[in-house]
């Protein structure tokens, strides 16, 4: 008897569309890993694609500095650029030897926890990542309004419809997902090439301005005497006021996250990919040092030349100081040319964010059967992360200065994040002064981060919210797939292929047996009481097999079977799996598979609570064994006639 499925609608395989194809190098997002690793692009157009999210911060960042820091913003800002050079850029310089392969510190931390907790706390990173991403996204859709909305020729017309325009550009930026994204480093390096060229005029045109204007530097100078005393005093004020900033720092996290995009060298190997990771490091480097220059000049020119009033809420430069300045000094026709550059930038800023969100999710949830299978397509994630968007805009109102903590927040607890990891690895490489130095890092960006936090908790807030709901959906998510078979392959050592060909021309009986002390007594007792309980005649013959329970929070892993003879009598088949169910359900479809008879396996029953018991197998990978493992065949094989026989006495 064969079964037959329903053909899917067109609607769900256009939505799972790709679905088979993820993991496998197939791009589906510009941070997708390339389908032939090593055809990448030069570095400084990947350069570009990382650029989009760290160069487009200038639409807004000089406008925020000037509200946070007043006149002080140059100092402030000064600041933060030794933090990028001395701090920030050290770090993922690391990163990129340590993670070449784009999973960035996350998968550093990974690495170095394993179990439930490892599991959880990659969940709560994701958490601060998501809102990392999320709100890049939202807040530079509602910057890109904020300069639609604010430029003379539109004015008039779209005044008052900021939420509206900003839920237009990211509806547009989800339906460019869901027709798919393609040419992203072409479009990034067109567009970063001619913001980064604008950008240069106003610097320039402003430097100009103030030069020729000497008073405009004395006036600053004699208001800053007066509200501040002296130079120390101005510095200490600068280093408290300097977290408020750390907008400015986003980027780097995007700048390992595109290293499989980074061509390298002709001889580099997944393995050792040497010329990515130079080739890397040259991007993160030059990428700092570019938006260093623009920072300390761009918050210069905007504190000394703008009105203080008109950064505030309501001022014609708050989100747009640039753009002010552009209009100002430039003409109304340079400064439309520049708000179309800004607003482009700002978009595509949003789409290397969404990008981001397809590639890191996707990476971890359905791998730790934390998310439905269909977690991996592109175009369900596409539509939930746009919701999701659409909800973050309308509860900040679609509003910059709200965003700025909460954005903040994801950043640096990110980068937070990294510097520890590279301080655990090199302390694990024995690297002394490297240990320190990185953990002299981890303590400014911790420091930081929990001043921001303090100040501007909405980011936490919203991080929590984000990391609360991955959490429980992810919980419910491994407990809707417990029964699913997630073994993805089965390999038998010739010992035990000889045992399966040897019983393949009898019956195929296996019992399923827990070692203890695994000496002759205890396997002489478990074969006598399986003969008893099934009313199975002494001359039948058995195999026994052992799993071992490695990891129980791992959801997928290949099964690797061991055959040996204990006490020249027993033949013992042995496995390492997370899940004893799972696994011995995927031996008995295999042996099933190879020898083409239906295996036979015999269990005792489990002692105690089975509520208690299903709670072990699902924290802990045995439990409820035998009738969980019949679950796992049933779901598995829904012909009765061809699924594995489980006996349990």
């Amino acid at each position: 008897m064969t079964t037959t499925e329903r053909p899917p609608s067109r609607l769900r395989a256009w939505m799972l569309e790709g679905l088979s194809d993820m993991g496998k190098g197939i791009q589906q997002a510009p941070h997708a890993v390339p389908e032939h690793p090593h055809r990448g692009q030069r570095w400084y157009r990947v350069m570009c694609l990382t650029g989009v999210d760290y160069f487009s911060t200038l639409g807004y960042q000089p406008g925020i500095a000037a509200l946070a820091a007043g006149l002080l913003s140059p100092i402030a800002t000064l600041v933060l650029v030794l933090v990028t050079l001395v701090g920030a850029l050290p770090v993922y310089r690391r990163v990129a030897v340590e993670s070449p392969h784009g999973a960035g510190s996350i998968a550093m931390l990974e690495r170095l926890l394993s179990f439930w907790q490892g599991k959880l706390f990659v969940l709560t990173l994701l958490g601060f990542a998501a809102t990392d991403f999320l709100i890049t996204m939202t807040l530079s859709a509602a910057d890109a309004s904020t300069h639609l909305v604010q430029n003379p020729h539109l004015t008039s017309t779209l005044h008052g419809h900021q939420m509206l325009i900003t839920l237009l550009l990211i509806a547009l930026l989800g339906g460019v997902f869901l027709k798919g994204f393609v040419e992203a480093i072409g479009v990034a390096f067109v567009l970063v090439g001619a913001y980064l060229t604008l950008n240069a005029v106003v610097v320039v045109v402003g430097l100009a301005h103030v030069l020729t204007a000497g008073h405009v530097v004395t006036d600053w100078t004699g208001a800053l005497t007066a509200q501040h005393g002296n130079v120390l005093l101005m510095v200490g004020v600068a280093l408290i006021v300097f977290p408020k900033l750390a907008l400015g720092l986003s980027g780097f996290e995007t700048g390992v996250a595109v290293m499989p995009h980074v061509r390298g060298d002709p001889d580099d190997t997944e393995e050792r990919p040497t010329g990515r990771i130079r080739d890397t490091r040259k991007l993160l480097t030059t990428a700092a040092l570019i938006m260093s220059g623009f920072l300390i000049t761009t918050s210069f020119i905007t504190t000394l030349l703008i009105p203080a009033q008109e950064f505030k809420p309501g001022g014609q430069a708050n989100g747009r100081a640039l753009a002010y300045l552009a209009h100002a000094y430039l003409g109304n026709g340079f400064g439309t040319v520049y708000d179309i550059s800004t607003i482009l930038i700002l978009w595509f800023a949003g789409a290397s964010a969404l990008a981001g969100l397809l590639n890191l999710m996707p990476r971890y949830l359905p791998r730790y059967g934390m998310a439905p299978h269909w977690a991996r397509a592109v175009r369900p994630m596409v539509i939930i992360f746009t919701l999701i968007g659409f909800l973050v805009t309308w509860i900040f109102d679609a509003n910059v200065d709200r965003q700025g903590g909460a954005y903040a927040t994801g950043v640096l607890v990110l980068i937070s994040s990294a510097a520890i990891a590279v301080t655990i690895a090199a302390r694990k490489a024995g690297q002394h002064n490297w240990t320190i130095a990185f953990g002299v890092i981890s303590a400014v960006f911790l420091y930081t981060t929990v001043v921001n936090i303090i100040e501007r908790p909405d980011g936490v807030k919203i991080g929590a919210c984000f990391i609360a709901g991955i959490i429980l959906v992810s919980l419910l998510s491994r407990l809707a797939r417990s029964f699913e078979l997630r073994v993805t392959s089965v390999t038998l050592d010739d010992m035990a292929e000889r045992f399966v060909r040897d019983i393949a021309s009898r019956k195929i009986r296996f019992i399923a047996h827990e070692p203890h002390r695994r000496d002759k007594a205890e396997y002489r007792d478990k074969l006598e009481q399986i003969h008893s309980e099934n009313d199975i005649p002494a001359t039948e013959d058995f195999v026994f097999v052992e799993v071992t329970v490695t990891d129980p929070s791992e959801f997928e892993a290949g099964l690797t079977v061991r055959g040996e003879v204990v006490h020249d009598r027993y033949r013992v088949l042995t496995l390492e799996s997370s899940s004893v169910p799972n696994a011995l359900a995927a031996l008995l479809l295999h042996v099933r598979e190879r020898t083409g008879r239906i295996p036979h396996i015999y269990f005792q029953w489990t002692e105690g609570n089975p509520l208690a018991n299903f709670l072990r197998f699902f924290l802990f990978g045995q439990g409820e064994v035998a009738p969980v493992t019949r679950e796992v065949l049933r779901e598995a094989e829904p012909d009765r006639a061809r699924r594995p026989r489980v006996h349990t006495g």
